[in-house]
């Protein structure tokens, strides 16, 4: 059944967006690891989702289908970041700009030098998952920040069960070898 179909207004969206503005902004920052771009993408979600509302089928779970689309704007977004960035680097020869990125950064409550520890692992961390697979570091992303089971990343990522656990395997793999290269390249 579609949404049209039924009687939906503005206090349905406003229900899906407080029940999942936070996650659907969280999962867009572990991707884009910036404050700002991730509330854009995440505006940028919920107006897809007002004005796509009637497309939706009740084929999965509401939230899913947000997420879907949070999933897909952030890989765009980097994408054309990709993009800039390349021709960036043409520009760059002519003109040097610099722009601050505004990070989250995990509270920790250890000593000062715990605290160091703890945001040097994380770097490395971000920066080996960063360097995966856009389906890999998808399906690690929803796993292990977001914290959804397999059959939930198979609705988002519109993959069978057997994908998306395979995915998760290579991605493991590949995290394992690029942390243990980096160890022994560092210490």
């Amino acid at each position: 059944m579609f949404l049209a179909e039924q009687t939906y207004n503005t206090t349905d969206f406003k229900s899906i967006v407080e029940n999942l503005q936070e996650k659907v902004r969280n999962t867009c920052f572990r991707y884009v690891n910036n404050v700002e771009d991730a509330d854009d993408i995440a505006q940028e979600v919920f107006i897809q989702v007002y004005e796509s509302m009637s497309h939706f089928r009740e084929e999965s779970q509401i939230s899913t289908w947000v997420y879907r689309i949070a999933v897909n704007k952030s890989l765009d977004f980097l994408r054309s970041k990709k993009r800039k960035k390349r021709f960036g680097q043409l520009t760059s020869l002519f003109r040097s700009t610099e722009e601050g990125e505004e990070i989250i950064e995990i509270p920790s409550y250890g000593t000062p030098e715990q605290e160091l520890e703890d945001k040097e692992r994380k770097e490395i961390l971000d920066w080996a998952i960063a360097k995966l697979p856009e389906n890999q570091k998808t399906a690690i992303i929803l796993s292990r920040y977001e914290g959804f089971s397999n059959k939930e990343i198979t609705e988002i990522m519109n993959m069978s069960l057997s994908a998306v656990e395979a995915l998760m395997f290579r991605a493991k793999k590949n995290l394992q070898k690029q942390l243990k290269d980096y160890f022994e390249k560092h210490l």
